[in-house]
């Protein structure tokens, strides 16, 4: 497959950076370089800002009607380009080309959602204390959004934020993701060819830094929403509270997934191994630490390296893999530092441990035994394929280490006690857990995380109400 340089779209337009500079692209299954991306500098985003500007006015005034049918065409445009999409995703990202065309058809579904819920940004009339006084409750769309996307879900992170912010009335400029710009890419070509007003949809790339102190603070910018590391997102929350800019951040996690002695530990197995290698680790919301009761725990370790030792490492189009690379050396490296900190410290691996000696930036499926709170990797985010494994005696120690982080993003649990999931539900410290079964980031759902995992949601009827303003409105009759 021939990989397109990708450009800047701003003002409805493909455009190169007026400064010519551009930055590689590179494949991390290879290592190869594959193309480039346009690397926008000031001038370019002071043209994407007074196009959002100008777009802002139009789409606010446009129907919700007609606002849903351009995003349901763009939809039906994303799942038409399902297999070139795909194969982009994959060739400049690294994971498996299955999982990139479930991220393409879901992205779909939710462009879809929110097209739906663009119909429903209903106000209320709230009864008033005198007659012939009227009290309305508007919700008006905020303004132009900044949005900062990161590259483990390209398309998926961008969608979540554009289709929100449509829905809601509002223009967004997306500041992509530089090593996996061509996704990102596919996806607003499809909204710019639904019908999309001008302006109304800007996408650049960058360096990171430049482009949120300089766009953060604008007086354009009116909404900020980001995904990404907690160290970067409290420093952007910190820059838009100074301006006083809402803000929506979707940070790291470190997430708990807890099995019991009366688990169906086949299902527990097969499901959380699915979770914890999906796009090599690469996940916010994937299960980290393992918390294993003491009846089942050697068994459920046993079984978990069996099926994390036979994933197939390899380039993600090749169809027999079913665990791609890790984006670039860095994400290797610090595996490595994680893994080699625990080792020293008297943790042990039951698989995994090594990076692949090819050209690719690929690292075995890892398991850890034998943890204790001084390694690192019981503190800091892996972010890789790293599976850690913790025995616990009973249900409140098994919460204790669940909530012992600052991160609450996601948390998992399987147990065949009703008062056990009851309690988990109430007791765990995190924006989302599942139990039983992998039921997060549908849509309809809220997705989002509490404490140092950040605030705010990607998901369900929360995500508009993000981008909307409440506005009271009190008349008397003259």
């Amino acid at each position: 497959m021939s990989y397109s340089n990708t450009t800047l779209f701003i003002d409805g337009r493909w455009r190169e950076a007026q400064s010519g500079l551009t930055i590689d692209v590179v494949n991390p299954a290879t290592g190869e370089k594959i193309g480039t991306v346009a690397h926008a500098g000031r001038p370019d985003l002071d043209l994407a800002l007074a196009a959002a500007a100008r777009g802002f006015e139009i789409w606010r005034k446009t129907s919700p009607l007609e606002r849903s049918k351009i995003m349901r065409r763009a939809a039906d445009l994303l799942r038409e380009r399902v297999e070139q999409t795909a194969t982009i995703l994959t060739t400049e990202q690294g994971k498996p080309r299955v999982e990139a065309v479930l991220e393409t058809l879901s992205a779909a579904d939710i462009i879809d959602w929110f097209a739906e819920e663009t119909r429903r940004a209903y106000g209320r009339v709230i009864p008033a204390r005198a007659e012939g006084v009227y009290q309305l409750v508007l919700k008006e769309p905020v303004g132009p959004v900044a949005a900062f996307t990161p590259w483990n879900f390209p398309i998926n992170q961008v969608v979540r934020k554009v289709s929100a912010a449509l829905s809601a009335g509002c223009s967004i400029i997306v500041k992509g993701p530089e090593e996996t710009p061509g996704a990102p890419a596919a996806l607003v070509a499809c909204f710019a060819e639904a019908g999309l007003p001008e302006g109304v949809v800007n996408l650049v790339y960058g360096v990171p830094a430049e482009i949120s102190s300089y766009l953060i603070p604008h007086p354009v910018i009116r909404k900020v929403s980001f995904t990404g590391s907690v160290p970067v997102g409290k420093q952007l929350a910190a820059l838009a509270g100074q301006h006083m800019k809402r803000a929506t951040m979707e940070l790291g996690g470190h997430g708990p997934a807890l099995v019991f002695n009366d688990a169906d530990i086949t299902t527990a197995v097969d499901r959380l191994v699915s979770a914890k290698f999906r796009n090599a680790g690469q996940v916010c919301v994937a299960p980290t630490r393992f918390i294993v009761q003491d009846g089942v725990y050697e068994e459920f370790v046993e079984r978990f390296t069996a099926r994390a030792s036979a994933l197939k490492l390899g380039n993600g189009l090749d169809p027999e893999t079913t665990m791609g690379p890790l984006i670039n050396e860095r994400r290797v490296t610090a595996i490595e530092t994680l893994v080699n900190d625990a080792i020293s410290k008297g943790a042990k691996l039951t698989t995994g441990g090594r990076r692949l000696a090819n050209a690719g930036c690929f690292y075995e499926p890892t398991i850890v035994t034998e943890l204790t709170h001084e390694m690192r990797m019981m503190q800091e985010e892996p972010f890789g394929p790293l599976a850690l494994m913790i025995p616990f005696h009973d249900l409140d120690e098994a919460i204790t280490e669940s909530n012992r982080l600052p991160y609450g993003l996601a948390a998992y649990a399987w147990t065949r006690s009703t008062s056990t999931a009851t309690a988990l539900g109430q007791r765990i410290e995190s924006g989302m857990i599942t139990i039983n079964h992998l039921g997060l980031a549908l849509p309809e759902t809220p997705f989002g995380g509490v404490r140092d995992s950040g605030y705010g949601s990607e998901g369900g009827v929360e995500a508009v109400e993000a981008y909307l303003n409440v506005k009271f409105i009190s008349q008397a009759g003259s």
